[in-house]
């Protein structure tokens, strides 16, 4: 257990610090800032896989009380950036696989897994399969998510001027006992349903689509409190940065370097599908970047929370970039190696 209570206490001090020197989301940033200092001191830290899992629920749960009856008369209207969703998945593969094959000397199954933005588990368990370096991919994936994430307030504040420094919700006292009872259980009966029918992201969508047949149904009327929030927060925040434990120089030289030079090219592209987007007139500047950045779905959600835009724009998009990678990526990988070698 002493990997992980020197991961708590690291993470502490991050957000500890970050609150000192008043900076933006202190329970997120500090904590991945702090433990990405630590990892490359060579501080051995580790996290609880089933808490941290737990944590993710609370978002589930925020995004699916935020599901009334209004909020879901907007999806049709959506359908013309979600079917954009697809465009920008096949335009990072075509950018992303000669990139990190050619120019970065990976064989093609880490090129390509490295390349496609899906959830972390997912393309490490198909890169595995497929032959790939899995600890490349882990490295590479865990920048892409912490670069977005550590990128995108600094960016919301710098061309739109975001508050950042919202609480993300009520306090846990003004929310009646009995909803705060039905959201744990939301929660948890439905993270368990969606992992054992194999949902994607079961932790985040189970409960996600059972507290948003609670809400349809009247059940619910408030979000999570500012306190579970912000829990999620430090624990989704420690997690990125613990992932860094253990890296080698030689692994900094190489999947760090690759990685980063990556997320230069996914902002840059983020940044021309959002202007196009919000050229065109079809959704808002803050929302359109939030979902198109191809980052993880929890921390990106947990932005939308706290600049007060359109979770479910922002879900929703994100769920079908994920959607398309899980069940595209298999197939694409086949295809496009084919033709390489022909």
């Amino acid at each position: 257990m002493r990997p992980v209570a020197q991961a708590f206490i690291v993470a502490g001090l991050g957000v500890a610090a970050f609150h000192w020197f008043h900076m933006p989301l202190p329970w997120l940033l500090g904590p991945i800032f702090a433990c990405l200092a630590a990892a490359l001191a060579g501080v051995a830290m580790g996290g609880i896989k089933p808490l941290n899992d737990t944590m993710r629920t609370i978002l589930g749960v925020a995004v699916g009380a935020t599901l009334t009856p209004a909020v879901l008369a907007t999806f049709p209207a959506m359908w013309p950036t979600l079917a954009l969703v697809p465009v920008m998945v096949l335009c990072i593969g075509l950018i992303g696989v000669p990139y990190f094959q050619r120019l970065c000397g990976y064989d093609f199954a880490t090129a390509y897994y490295a390349s496609m933005p899906g959830g972390l588990q997912d393309m490490i368990v198909f890169g595995e399969e497929a032959g790939a370096n899995v600890r490349a991919l882990s490295l590479i994936h865990v920048t892409r998510v912490m670069i977005i994430v550590v990128a995108l307030p600094f960016l919301l504040i710098w061309i739109w001027d975001a508050d950042l420094s919202n609480p993300p919700g009520a306090p846990a006292s003004s929310i009646p006992l009995h909803e705060l009872a039905l959201m744990v259980v939301c929660a948890i009966v439905g993270w368990r349903v969606a992992e054992r029918v194999g949902l994607f992201g079961a932790s985040i969508l189970g409960p996600l689509i059972a507290t948003a047949a609670l809400t349809l149904a009247d059940g619910l009327h408030n979000r999570p409190p500012a306190e579970a929030i912000w829990a999620a927060q430090f624990f989704i925040g420690m997690t990125i940065g613990t992932k860094y434990a253990g890296i080698t120089l030689t692994e900094v030289r190489k999947d760090l370097t690759a990685g980063l030079g990556f997320c230069l090219i996914l902002i840059i592209l983020s940044l021309m599908f959002v202007e196009a987007i919000y050229g065109l007139g079809l959704a808002p500047g803050m929302e359109t970047l939030l979902a198109f950045a191809p980052g993880g779905q929890a921390e990106l959600t947990v932005l939308a929370l706290i600049i007060g835009g359109d979770i479910a724009f922002v879900v929703a998009h994100h769920v079908l970039r994920i959607f398309v990678v899980i069940m595209g990526a298999p197939l694409a990988a086949r295809v496009f190696k084919s033709r390489l070698a022909k």
